[in-house]
């Protein structure tokens, strides 16, 4: 049997003597780049080749307090507003069951709906916006009003033109409408029209998805590759074809509801791991190579570990390397959901792999989205080529699913050459090194105005605490008035005690228009007392001599 000793974090903590304290309390994180310091025997220095710094400060705790009293008053008034609505006080908008169905088990529960009806309706204006333009560094918004506290809207007819647009995961800027970038999109679009109304297994296969297959390949480095026309069912409808009864899942408590669906859809064994935390794995895994399957003690068919490269709503990086060491120890299988970090990390946009300099064959399961960084629509499976093969034939998607539409293969073409520089040009490269520029500025100028966000410092999702649920509306509305769009995300989609709102830097961000946003964040951030974190860095940090600390958990 594996022995059981532990593959934990080594944490490396570098910070200014003002901030000792930041680092006894575990704010920031750093692992990896001191070697000799080891931990149940196996070194952090060699898995770690770069420094990796997370945030996850915790709120002071009156916010937790008032946070939990905000939805406390939301929640009492809610009933009492039911109450007048059902004794006819109050106009009822909600659907409510037909007078024949009173006997029927509800089609949908009641209570399940209170938050929906009294709370989240209050703010809905915040979401669903109709944008009218391409979705790039901005956009147009058609304006729209209400009449019934959000029940209903109408459109004024008015369009809020350039709108610096801080929500669209559009880390490349390859969603854009100009005609000479798009003109090999054009000759696409004449020559097969929209749409392939045929599965892959039948008469849906094209030279194009073949193209783009090999292109993708040669991308990520591995022996082939599967593209399929929808990103969510790339894993929603393959792991079913990968793990089944008698395997186990072992997933990331923050995985996407894709991941998640995946995994229930394949009738395997689910347990869930602590994010991050590879003492949690570990446990796991130890468990499952002691203890077996549960009743007959037989062994699991498979171990397959579920993870995403950046997690979309924390905006923290796989800690791959500790990962992949605890796969190999415990012989289990890796799937790596790349929706967000696929073009956005890397030193030429191949993810966390190269982020942390790893093989692709460090990796079992390589999946990826191109809605994102490569603005356009659909997602792939990678790996060697018998797993590829495999899934030819026994993935839903490819079986059932209409096939991915020639114009937009040809979009991710555009943009996969842009970045492998195969269109004879470094534009591709200098969007990777102008996003990771643009992702560093902002969060650095976000910690010095003293607001908690989450996340790895690479990473350009930037969550930014609100906590309190009256600040989520305010906060919106306050930035559309600004000219500024962007995502607020609350209960319960996140935590109770932690709504937020999600910031994504573009590579087509300027610096002008980052500095705007930065500048309404700090006027907005005085004016609804958001600047909670108690460890903000200086503005200027050569003032402070730095210290070099090794700390354990």
């Amino acid at each position: 049997m594996a022995n059981p000793s532990a593959v934990c974090n080594g944490h490396l903590h570098h910070h200014h003597q003002k901030q000792n304290n930041l680092l006894k309390s575990g704010i920031y994180k750093k692992n990896g780049i001191t070697k000799g310091m080891k931990k149940n025997g196996i070194s952090n220095g060699t898995l770690y080749k770069k420094t990796f710094i997370e945030h996850f400060e915790q709120a002071p705790m009156y916010v937790a307090v008032l946070t939990f009293l905000g939805f406390g008053v939301g929640t009492v008034f809610g009933y009492l507003r039911d109450f007048m609505r059902a004794w006819g006080l109050e106009k009822r908008n909600v659907a409510t069951e037909r007078e024949q169905q009173k006997d029927f088990v509800p089609l949908y529960q009641d209570f399940e709906n209170f938050y929906t009806r009294n709370l989240y309706m209050r703010i809905r204006d915040n979401w669903n916006r109709p944008i009218c333009s391409v979705p790039g560094p901005q956009f147009d918004l058609m304006e729209r009003v209400t009449d019934d506290y959000n029940w209903t809207f109408r459109f004024t007819g008015r369009t809020i033109k350039n709108v610096i647009n801080m929500g669209s995961y559009n880390y490349l800027g390859f969603a854009e409408t100009d005609v000479n970038a798009l003109k090999t999109v054009t000759i696409e679009l004449q020559k097969y029209g929209t749409g392939i109304c045929s599965t892959r297994q039948e008469m849906g296969t094209l030279d194009k998805h073949v193209e783009l297959e090999q292109l993708v390949a040669k991308f990520l480095g591995v022996e082939d590759a599967m593209v399929f026309g929808m990103g969510f069912a790339t894993n929603s409808m393959n792991i079913p074809a990968l793990v089944g009864k008698g395997c186990l899942i072992l997933s990331d408590e923050l995985n996407h509801t894709s991941l998640v669906l995946g995994a229930r859809l394949s009738g395997a064994t689910i347990r869930i791991f602590k994010h991050n935390n590879m003492q949690s794995l570990e446990k796991l895994l130890r468990e499952a190579i002691i203890y077996g399957q549960p009743r007959s003690r037989r062994a699991w068919r498979k171990i397959i570990i579920l993870v995403e490269g950046i997690y979309s709503m924390e905006g923290s990086i796989v800690r791959l390397p500790e990962i992949v060491s605890l796969k190999r120890k415990y012989k289990a299988y890796l799937y790596l959901d790349e929706a967000h970090s696929i073009g956005a990390v890397g030193a030429t946009g191949r993810g966390v792999v190269e982020y942390f300099g790893m093989s692709p064959d460090d990796v079992d399961v390589l999946m990826g989205t191109f809605t994102k960084s490569f603005g356009a629509a659909g997602g792939y499976i990678a790996g060697k080529k018998d797993l590829v093969d495999f899934l030819r034939t026994h993935s839903h998607s490819a079986v059932y699913a209409t096939s991915m539409c020639p114009p937009v293969a040809e979009q991710i073409i555009r943009a996969m050459k842009c970045l492998m520089g195969l269109d004879g040009t470094t534009q591709g490269l200098q969007r990777v090194r102008q996003l990771g520029k643009n992702t560093r500025y902002f969060r650095r100028r976000l910690h010095e105005m003293g607001f908690i966000i989450y996340g790895n410092d690479d990473s350009p999702v930037v969550p930014l605490l609100l906590y309190m649920p009256g600040k989520i509306g305010a906060f919106a509305r306050r930035m559309l008035e600004k000219n500024i769009g962007v995502v607020v995300v609350g209960f319960p989609a996140t935590p109770i005690t932690e709504s937020r709102a999600r910031f994504c830097v573009s590579a087509a961000h300027t610096r002008e228009m980052l500095d705007t946003v930065l500048n309404a964040l700090d006027e907005l951030g005085d004016f609804l007392h958001l600047k909670y974190s108690r460890y903000s860095k200086s503005s200027h940090p050569e003032l402070y001599e730095e210290t070099r600390l090794e700390l354990e958990d």
